[in-house]
């Protein structure tokens, strides 16, 4: 069995930022002691192994680098997890067995933490929910085992925050949400919280209008990368409804022709559309998108703002500047379109259309 008990320790340091001094002073040994550890040349006694999982938060387990074999594991959680499309309470007990088994398993902990809380939130159950605390929380711990990207700690936070707002802690759970909220993730819940929960809607706002903000932007890009996966497939169809479906949300979001980054982002989906309607053989009304798209374009780029100072129902968006990674004007953001979707005839007429604006 391949222990790494040296190289843990001096990585669990090193993340705190300690020297070989300072956690030798607070663990009540010697400066060469710790450096014996971390050599491989000797081991700490069994009490300061315990002492110092728990000054580095973690697992014993984890700090020796010992990996539990769990030959069952994965039939265990497929059963569990069948148990849980019909929500069968049997997949509690099968969580708190596997829990038994695997105390220290971030993977499994986290899990079942998860488990408990879908049988909280459909029951809401004040056990269940307080169990999926407690798990969450013990996750929190092991997270330096956690091999999956989409799980972090904000996420842990984010389902612990649910389980506090149907325990009704709703303040704690806003709380949360507040104290994880990096780069605005948890924006929307926050502000629907604070609105419809809290009775506090004037402080929802900011919360809510940058979550709107940031809605549309996911949307548009999701918009545009439906376009290219359809038209691997050759599916001009659905590329021009998803188009008109975009096109619609801009103007039902915009309050005013006025040139802001919804403009821009505006021609690049007509142009877009004109592309798919010649592929679906409607030249007329390609044509007619492709002469908009261009107007526009010329439109934004003759007093470009990059702002969202039109988007309705949100507040102070002069203060939000935002970019597209396509380029800076909205004809250098079509040329780069047109570039990537690698059709020189369309790219002539698209020129050729500009030349004669």
């Amino acid at each position: 069995m391949k222990l790494s008990l040296s190289e843990n320790i001096r990585l669990f340091r090193k993340q705190r930022k300690l020297t070989q001094e300072k956690l030798a002073e607070a663990l009540g040994v010697t400066v060469g002691a710790v450096y014996k550890w971390e050599s491989g040349q000797s081991q700490p006694e069994l009490n300061l192994l315990v002492e110092m999982a728990d000054f580095f938060d973690t697992s014993v387990d984890v700090l020796l680098g010992y990996q539990m074999k769990n030959n069952s594991l994965e039939s265990a959680k497929d059963r569990i997890t069948a148990y849980c499309r019909t929500l069968d309470p049997e997949a509690l007990r099968e969580a708190e067995k596997l829990l038994a088994k695997y105390p220290h398993s971030f993977k499994v902990v986290y899990s079942c933490a998860s488990i408990y809380l879908v049988f909280g939130s459909a029951d809401h159950d004040p056990s269940w929910l307080t169990r999926s605390l407690e798990l969450f929380e013990q996750s929190r711990v092991l997270i330096s085992q956690n091999d999956n990207p989409e799980i972090t700690e904000a996420t842990i936070c984010g389902n612990m925050s649910m389980a506090y707002h149907l325990l009704g802690k709703k303040e704690k759970s806003i709380d949360l949400l507040k104290q994880n909220n990096a780069n605005g993730i948890f924006n929307s819940q926050i502000g629907a919280m604070l609105s419809i929960f809290a009775d506090a809607p004037e402080e929802a706002v900011p919360y809510i209008s940058d979550a709107l903000t940031e809605g549309i932007s996911i949307l548009i890009s999701v918009i545009i990368g439906f376009v290219f996966v359809f038209r691997a497939r050759k599916d001009w169809n659905s590329a021009v409804e998803i188009l008109r479906w975009g096109v619609s949300l801009l103007n039902g979001i915009t309050t005013t022709a006025d040139p802001d980054i919804l403009e821009k982002v505006h021609a690049e989906l007509l142009m877009l559309m004109a592309y798919a309607q010649e592929k679906q053989g409607a030249k007329e009304a390609s044509a007619a998108s492709l002469r908009e798209a261009a107007a526009i374009a010329h439109h934004f780029d003759s007093s470009p703002d990059y702002s969202a100072k039109t988007m309705r129902f949100v507040e102070n968006l002069e203060q939000h500047l935002f970019y597209d990674v396509l380029g800076a004007t909205a004809s250098g953001s079509i040329d780069e379109l047109i570039r990537l979707l690698r059709d020189e005839p369309f790219a002539d007429r698209w020129k050729e259309l500009v030349k004669n604006e």
